[in-house]
């Protein structure tokens, strides 16, 4: 398992529009499960590469414990809309509601350089738009219309998290 640093808010990588995969060998596959491990070590639900500071058009994503590896992803289609919560691996400890829509379709190359295309709805269609923002140089706060939206939310260990309540009930 092989953890790489996530890079933060500030770091240049991360405003860089990411280039695309033009060959998918061993590094770009060694690439693929570092960032896998990153995102679950993380824990996250989806990673760009810019954000382990490779600039290259990548995304994982765990949603309901399957993994989706998209290479040169682009969004075909996009439906409805919502706000969920969103925070951000590179921006730890603040979240906002962010305008996404309900349900996307995508097409890319999977890990192997094959062709796919994904339909979206739910965490899954969120995570998508997310990580693909990542790709064009775009944080989730630049989709805020003020910074004033933007909320701070205590960091802690994971073990900690595991041991409260769910914040569900503060409703």
């Amino acid at each position: 398992m092989a953890i790489r640093p996530i890079v933060l808010l500030g770091e240049p990588v991360l405003r860089q529009k990411a280039k695309r995969v033009t060959r998918f060998d061993q590094s770009i596959q060694q690439l693929i499960d570092d960032m896998v491990d990153t995102m679950q070590d993380a824990p996250g639900t989806g990673l760009a590469a810019p954000q382990v500071g490779v600039p290259l058009r990548i995304v994982v994503i765990d949603v309901d414990d399957e993994v989706t590896v998209l290479c040169n992803p682009e969004i075909v289609e996009m439906e409805g809309e919502y706000e969920p919560e969103e925070g951000c691996l590179s921006i730890p400890g603040y979240v906002a509601n962010v305008k996404r829509a309900l349900k996307v379709t995508a097409k890319a190359k999977n890990r192997r350089g094959k062709e796919i295309k994904v339909k979206a709805d739910g965490l899954l269609a969120h995570a998508i738009q997310h990580e693909l923002d990542h790709l064009d140089g775009i944080l989730f706060i630049d989709r805020l219309p003020s910074m004033d939206l933007l909320r701070k939310v205590p960091v802690r260990p994971m073990e900690e998290e595991e041991e409260e309540e769910p914040l569900e009930s503060e409703a």
